[in-house]
């Protein structure tokens, strides 16, 4: 792939703010928000949040604000049942949101902006063992903004090897911050989670949710919330007796607040949905790929 060129001027200036503020202190501060149980005052943040980013509450669930106790409750909202059929693919869409990047992991490196990547061994907390296992792979990096359905589903049937969390920093990982922050997915927290292979699935795969400035904490299905706590120290869990098998589609886990979800996927041949584009628009169960 060669040496990336350096990130523009442009793009580093737009997210210099970012350098300066107290991240962490930001995160915990919306975590603690997010979590309280202010009665009217939290109705009354939920309905701000629905009119100013436009979120559909028709799909939910539980459409009315005000039955929510807390604004993580809401954040994490169940939708209706049958709001996001499965398509007859091989790899399916695990989250709401709009595509980042996706293509080859070509040398094993992962596109993280125009001109731009970050190495699979980076993004894996420097497990160059795992990341030789993708070889040939492809990647798919996934942004949940904050109107979007914030569950995160499996793209095919899994059975989950290993987690690991690893600390890391909390910038934002909106489009911009991507093409003004060198390596930004490698550099965030995140939370690695390695799957074999399920029942007619079409291979081993990596799921790695992204933290980002704000996001107050990552949950998953067998484990709860996983951070915090943040030790400030790599954790590792392995899966060897009773490890989760998780059916196709399932829920895997939530963001409680907004970040990305990067998936890095076998080697072999496979070719992504036509439909597949930067920017365009993505739903839980939507087609992404197929083995070509």
């Amino acid at each position: 792939m060669g040496q990336p060129p350096a990130f523009s001027a442009a793009a580093r200036r737009a997210v210099w703010p970012q350098y300066l503020l107290p991240r962490r202190a930001l995160t915990q501060w919306a975590g603690w928000v997010a979590g309280a149980r202010g009665g009217a005052v939290t109705t009354a943040l939920i309905r701000a949040f629905v009119r100013r980013y436009g979120v559909d509450m028709g799909e939910a669930a539980e459409p009315d604000p005000a039955r929510y106790s807390s604004f993580n409750e809401f954040f994490t909202r169940a939708l209706k049942t049958g709001a996001r059929p499965l398509a007859a693919a091989d790899w399916l869409c695990p989250v709401d949101g709009a595509i980042s990047a996706f293509g080859s992991l070509d040398e094993g490196r992962l596109l993280q902006a125009k001109g731009h990547s970050y190495s699979a061994t980076a993004l894996l907390g420097g497990d160059a063992e795992l990341a030789a296992g993708f070889a040939g792979g492809s990647f798919a990096t996934l942004y949940l903004s904050p109107r979007d359905y914030h569950r995160i589903h499996m793209p095919a049937a899994g059975r989950l090897r290993r987690m690991v969390h690893v600390p890391g920093d909390l910038f934002s990982v909106n489009p911009t911050t991507a093409r003004g922050v060198p390596g930004l997915f490698a550099r965030n927290e995140r939370v690695i989670c390695v799957f074999e292979a399920g029942a007619g699935a079409p291979g081993p795969f990596v799921m790695v949710l992204v933290g980002a400035t704000i996001v107050g904490s990552m949950a998953t299905v067998w484990h709860g919330v996983v951070n915090p706590p943040r030790p400030g120290v790599v954790r590792h869990w392995s899966y060897e007796q009773d490890a989760p098998h998780l059916a196709r589609g399932a829920e895997m886990g939530r963001f409680l607040l907004g970040s990305t979800v990067v998936l890095l996927l076998p080697p072999g041949p496979l070719a992504f949905d036509p439909a597949w584009a930067p920017g365009a628009a993505i739903r839980v169960g939507q087609a992404m790929a197929r083995r070509a």
